[in-house]
């Protein structure tokens, strides 16, 4: 079981952003997906979620109308992004990608079974 994130980087405030999250090793065609970040001396906290098959989306209050994400889903491989727009530095962060069995949106990352590392966010103002 394998999840791998990218596409970090640093930016500048007002600039985008495209997160990938590649998933294999299971059938996580069937998996809700879930991201998370976590900043320097805070608490992890979710961001975006999309149920297994893409139809429902659920995001966190501070980046609704920024953020959004999907998922294709290969056959042996699944992969959901995470599109990140009008970036400011409240949005520094190692982001990670979570998988949950549930199949539909989740908040919470007790609901998630897989966890892949995480790419760093960094946004300068």
């Amino acid at each position: 079981v394998q999840l791998q994130a990218s596409g970090g980087g640093l930016v500048q405030a007002g600039d985008s952003l495209t997160l990938s999250c590649t998933a294999s090793g299971r059938t996580f065609s069937s998996y809700a997906m879930g991201w998370f970040r976590q900043a320097p001396g805070k608490e992890r906290e979710f961001v975006a979620a999309i149920s297994w098959s893409g139809g429902d989306t659920l995001y966190e209050e501070f980046v609704k109308g920024r953020f959004t994400i999907s998922r294709d889903n290969a056959e042996n491989t699944v992969t959901v992004y995470l599109q990140m727009n009008s970036l400011n530095s409240e949005d520094t962060a190692v982001y990670c990608c979570a998988a949950s069995v549930w199949g539909s949106t989740r908040r919470s990352p007790l609901e998630y079974d897989y966890w892949g590392q995480g790419t760093q966010v960094t946004v300068s103002s």
